[in-house]
């Protein structure tokens, strides 16, 4: 029997975190006993142990949150991680997420929760509500959402009261406003863009029942993940997959991109659209790797150096016979057809490795193109006897990790190994 000996007072909380952990797997050995009314007394101590957890839990997913730390590993957002690495739900993530980001401003939650005092469920549930509100009126429903709990409304009941908090202050604050589709009649179909600083753009809009058709019938089939290494959540898949449909697969799309050389190289010397918007050094290195896009390189004094149309970007011809060896995404595990992949430059084409010749492509998704390029040390590439070029997701370099796409303690990685845990296939959906 593994022995446990910590000092509560004294312990780290990398030692408290793993006596849990031996905590656990003794108690998931152990029969429950045959009387009901013993479980049922035990079971609602151990879900209140969980939940102070589940407090200590939201402290460090907000550290992770905050630093950004999920991006290091290909994760884009916290949401991503939590799915992915932790196994959760779409809904349990966010809620997840919604608890860390809020809990800082929930004084008495945090407190009750943190001494067991107070359910998850209620704690997510009263996060959730305040999530919209500013500071003061945050406060202020707290505290009501607080009492309506401890009266015994059912957490369904809070979230409803909490609703109602949200739409009583936006009405008094004046924020409140018709719905669009009601503003400009049921049948009128509506869409806004408004650009942010960044050079982005804000979408918004409402589509009435015969375009929502369209659109579903449209997209659906090209938001479900892009294999098991695929963790954006379904809106960052549904953006993915309008650029798709609108691009034809970046056949037809093109975007000028206006740089120095060297920020290709790697300085970090700013681009810029032919409107003017400007594009920080990482984003036009990673514009300038994606099929599609045509980077005018200025030599001394912003004279023309090239502009890439010709061979920057595959021809008609190119993208046909690459269509035939790779019916999906050369990464494996990814699912995205070929058809809507983009030319990939095998050599990283901005380094002036890899020319545009047929023996140097291949067809990648965009979400693993820029992933490719952005992080060469974490792709393994070979090429099959059909010169069929294979893709292979590595860990971060001096990452040790056991199961589940872990590496075991002592193990470093091994390309050749045929059971590589990292492969795509193998990786936690």
């Amino acid at each position: 029997m593994h022995s446990i000996v910590a000092d509560l007072e004294t312990a780290s909380t990398a030692e408290l975190v793993e006596a849990v952990a031996a905590i656990a797997t003794q108690l998931t050995q152990r029969p429950a006993p045959d009387s009901g009314a013993a479980c049922m007394e035990l079971a609602e101590g151990l879900a209140r142990a969980f939940d102070q957890g589940e407090s200590a839990l939201a402290a460090m997913i907000a550290v992770v949150d905050r630093t950004g730390e999920m991006k290091h590993w290909g994760l884009p957002s916290t949401q991503a991680w939590l799915r992915c690495r932790l196994g959760m739900r779409e809904g349990r993530a966010k809620e997840r997420v919604t608890l860390a980001r809020q809990l800082p401003r929930l004084e008495r939650v945090g407190k009750d929760l943190a001494a067991g005092d107070l359910s998850l469920g209620y704690a997510a549930t009263v996060a959730d509500a305040v999530q919209r509100l500013n500071d003061e009126d945050c406060a202020a429903a707290e505290d009501i959402l607080l009492n309506a709990a401890n009266d015994g409304l059912s957490a369904g009941k809070v979230a409803r009261l909490g609703r109602k908090i949200h739409d009583l202050v936006a009405e008094q604050n004046g924020t409140e406003k018709a719905p669009e589709d009601v503003q400009r009649g049921y049948e009128r179909s509506w869409l806004t863009l408004s650009r942010s600083l960044d050079g982005g753009s804000y979408v918004n809009g409402w589509l009435n029942p015969e375009d929502a058709a369209i659109l579903d019938g449209t997209l659906g089939p090209l938001t479900k993940p892009a294999g098991s290494d695929d963790r954006r959540d379904l809106g960052e898949r549904t953006a993915a997959a309008l650029t798709t449909v609108l691009s034809h697969g970046h056949k037809d799309t093109r975007v000028t991109v206006i740089a120095n050389l060297e920020t290709l190289m790697g300085e970090d010397a700013p681009g810029w659209l032919r409107d003017g918007t400007p594009i920080p050094a990482e984003q036009v290195r990673r514009l300038a790797l994606t099929a599609g896009v045509s980077p005018l390189l200025l030599g001394p004094g912003n004279v023309p150096l090239y502009l890439g149309h010709t061979t920057r970007i595959a021809s008609p011809g190119q993208r046909r016979v690459l269509e035939t060896p790779y019916d999906t995404c050369a990464v494996r595990g990814c699912e995205v057809p070929g058809f809507l992949c983009e030319v990939d430059h095998v050599d990283g084409w901005a380094l002036g490795n890899s020319p545009t010749d047929i023996d140097k492509l291949a067809l990648c998704c965009g979400w693993h193109n820029r992933w490719k390029h952005t992080h060469p040390d974490q792709i393994q590439i070979t090429k099959d006897q059909h010169g069929r070029y294979d893709y292979r997701a590595l860990p971060p370099d001096g990452i040790t990790r056991s199961r589940r796409g872990r590496w075991p303690t002592g193990r470093t990685p091994d390309p050749s190994d045929g059971d590589n845990p990292w492969d795509n296939h193998h990786l936690a959906a």
